[in-house]
């Protein structure tokens, strides 16, 4: 269980605020306007943020005063997050090596077999710079399934990408999600991204964390916040 209680961030006069509790296993959706505080709330669970008040745990385990490489989080960036200089198998290997040492036969299969898995069997010798768009994304969700921490965090990783290719990147999210156990918040500005993907949604709205929802309930009888954000008849 991610608990979150009591939770403030004050910055530079933006004040972020609220109270969660999100199960492990979970695929949450985070949603609302520009500048509400989404990507601010995955920085205080990931830790590059630190709030003026309030917990943060994992089982119990709290996570406030711990640096984001200790905490058991992933993250995937918009950017994508991967090295331009380094090949997509080296890339990969930091998830197992962070100092960028030498990987051992076991920690290099483990490499080969994330890579097959996404489809990059033939592209560990490449730069990221020569895949395109979906194989990055590729490239960056293998990392994270390398990595195998129980909370994931994405930050609109796969807003770039065509619908299509969106989806189904998100599909494999869904697949890494159920193999790993790990729990998801991912945060869109896409509605349709958070029914198809999410079981529970979070509505931020000027800095305030609304408690998830079941989606589908959510988005049926939405409040009155939610309602302006969709637009009239979007829900």
């Amino acid at each position: 269980m991610l608990e979150i209680s009591g939770l403030r961030l004050d910055q530079d006069g933006f004040v972020l605020e609220g109270d969660l509790r999100l199960a492990a296993g979970r695929r949450v959706a985070v949603i609302g306007p520009s500048g509400a505080g989404k990507s601010t709330l995955l920085d205080v669970i990931a830790g590059f943020r630190k709030p003026d008040a309030g917990r943060v745990s994992w089982h119990g385990r709290e996570l406030a005063d711990e640096p984001p490489q200790a905490r058991p989080v992933s993250m995937l960036f918009q950017d994508q997050n991967l090295f331009p200089h380094l090949t997509v198998q080296r890339n990969l290997g930091l998830a197992l090596r962070p100092d960028g040492g030498r990987l051992d036969p076991a920690q290099q299969g483990r490499v080969d077999e994330a890579l097959r898995r996404m489809g990059l069997d033939d592209m560990g010798d490449r730069r990221p710079g020569t895949l395109s768009g979906g194989q990055q994304a590729r490239c960056a969700l293998a990392r994270v399934l390398l990595q195998a921490r129980p909370i994931l965090l994405l930050d609109e990783p796969f807003a770039a990408l065509g619908p299509a290719l969106r989806r189904a990147m998100l599909t494999e999210v869904e697949t890494v999600a159920a193999d790993t156990g790990a729990l998801v918040l991912m945060v869109s500005h896409d509605p349709e991204d958070a029914r198809v993907f999410s079981e529970e949604t979070i509505f931020i709205d000027a800095g305030r964390v609304h408690a998830p929802v079941a989606t589908q309930t959510l988005f049926a009888e939405p409040p009155d916040a939610l309602r302006d954000y969709l637009g009239t008849g979007a829900g």
